[in-house]
This record gives structure tokens, sequence and C-alpha cells, in this order.
């Protein structure tokens, strides 16, 4: 298992891949690695003959200070982790200074709108800052394909706007998302949720799967007033939205359509801590 810290390493160690058939899988994180990161990383060393694993917090992407001082950072436990993936996996685990060169500050991106919607319009500046790392990365690392995880969707189609929008030849692959026993999406967040919250954060899956079992037969108006009542009965939780969308465009729906996709999305503070979720409709 190769670390690299610096990306002149990292990339004077790729040129010197001869192959020209190799490919190169790419897994970007921001550590405190779950089960959920580590099955985007098993799905690439089965497509790739090179996996690389980014672990950076990066900091333009939190408009909340102290979400981003109090995330998890454990990389000696990270470490542990991957090797118990595979010893093959390089991993750039670069600091502040490598990826930002002394100017931590967010490029200016136009993603068609995606980023005002949803977390773009709760976060302010958060597309940003994910569009800047993002880029970075890929210009360091020069993935042929890089996998992201379905439960930041809308990041997810982000992403892929970015790969358009930048002519980039780089697959993005969507993997499902890891789930615990009790139904909560999988989140370097949930390792700060006392015991006590997991088990009440348990609601937000339970609620997707009733709102998708309830779209067929409701309306949409209908199914969001009744996801307001179910956490206005919460103690713990607070919802900061929730809305169904267009699949494709991230567009809110009011109507339905029948020859379009629907998903669902929903973002909770359980006390401080900060939760999201999704789920497709139809």
């Amino acid at each position: 298992m190769l670390i690299f810290e610096r990306q002149e390493a990292l990339i004077d160690h790729l040129k010197q891949i001869s192959d020209s058939k190799a490919t190169i899988g790419f897994v970007p994180t921001m550590g405190a690695l779950h089960e959920g990161h580590l099955s985007l990383i098993k799905n690439s060393l089965k497509e790739n003959s090179i996996t690389i694993v980014s672990i950076f917090v990066n900091p333009t992407q939190f408009n909340n200070s102290e979400d981003l001082e109090k995330y998890p950072k454990n990389l000696e436990s990270d470490l542990k982790k991957l090797k118990s993936v595979s010893d093959t996996i390089h991993i750039y685990a670069p600091n502040i200074d490598d990826i930002y060169e002394g100017k931590i500050i967010s490029k200016p991106f136009n993603f068609d709108g995606l980023e005002n919607l949803m977390e773009g319009k709760f976060r302010p500046g958060h597309f940003d800052g994910v569009g800047t790392i993002v880029m970075r990365l890929f210009e360091i690392v020069k993935p042929t394909n890089a996998y992201f995880g379905e439960k930041d969707f809308q990041q997810l189609q982000i992403i892929k706007k970015l790969v358009i929008n930048e002519n980039l030849p780089i697959n993005i692959v969507s993997c499902p998302i890891f789930r615990e026993n009790n139904g909560l999406a999988m989140s370097s967040r949930n390792e700060r949720l006392m015991p006590n919250e997991r088990h009440s954060a348990a609601i937000i899956y339970k609620t997707l799967l009733d709102v998708k079992s309830k779209f067929n037969s409701e309306s949409i108006s209908e199914i969001k007033s009744w996801v307001d009542q179910v956490f206005e009965n919460q103690i713990d939780l607070k919802l900061d939205y929730f809305e169904i969308a267009d699949e494709a465009t991230l567009m809110s729906s009011e109507e339905k359509t029948p020859s379009k996709k629907y998903r669902a999305f929903i973002a909770v503070f359980v006390n401080n801590i900060r939760l999201i979720d999704t789920i497709s409709l139809n």
C-alpha cells in the first residue's frame, strides 16, 4: 500500500506506469471511512488496474466553521480499513497547502443551475467548493473512472455536469447507498451521533420508504404536508428541507408527469448534526 502526501510524488509515480492499457480508478473521500466508502473502493479494485483513494477534508465546501472543526478525522484508522480491503491501494493524503498552495478559496462554477437547488440553496458556496476540490483532484490523478455514492445525489449530478462542461475524459460511476442496520444512510457524520440520536435518526429512512409507498396514490403536496407533520413530532430532529424533484434536472416538482423519474431528497438536523438522504420514487 503506497501513501503519497505530495502531489508531485503521486504524479511522478503515475508517470512511471508504462502500460498504456492501465486504467486508474479513483475514490475521493474526506476520510472517516465507513462501509459505504469501502464499497466504492471494492468496485474500483474490480474494474481498474490501479485504485487511488484520496483522504482530504476540503475546507472550501464547508459553509459552517463548526462543522469543519468537528468533522471526524483519523488517518490511522482509515489506513487500517483500507489495508483490510487491499494492500494494493494507492493513497493520496495531502495537506491543505499541497492542494491550495496558500490560497484557500473556491473557484466559481456554473452547473446550469444545479448548484442553486436544495443543498446549494441551504449551503451557499458549497458546490463551488466541491467543484474546486474535485477538479483539482482530477487534474492530479487523471482517473479513467471515478466513483461516487448516490447518497450525495445532487453532488453526483453536479460532478457529471463538471465532467461535461470541462470536457474531461473521465467516466463517473454512481454506486448505491450503503445503510446501517436501522436504515440510516452511512455517513462520516454518523460518528458524531450519540446512541440515542442514531436510534432517532432511523426515522429519516423510514420516512423516505413511506414517501415511496405513498407516491403513486397521493399528490406531492399531500406527501410534503405529511412529511412536515412527521418531523414536527420529533424531539431531537429538525427538518431542514424535503423535496420531490425531477431526477434529471433536480427541479422541485409539484405535479407528476408519467414520463419522468422522480426522487425524494431530505436533510435533517439531529440536534446540531446535519444528515441527508435520498430515494428513487418510480
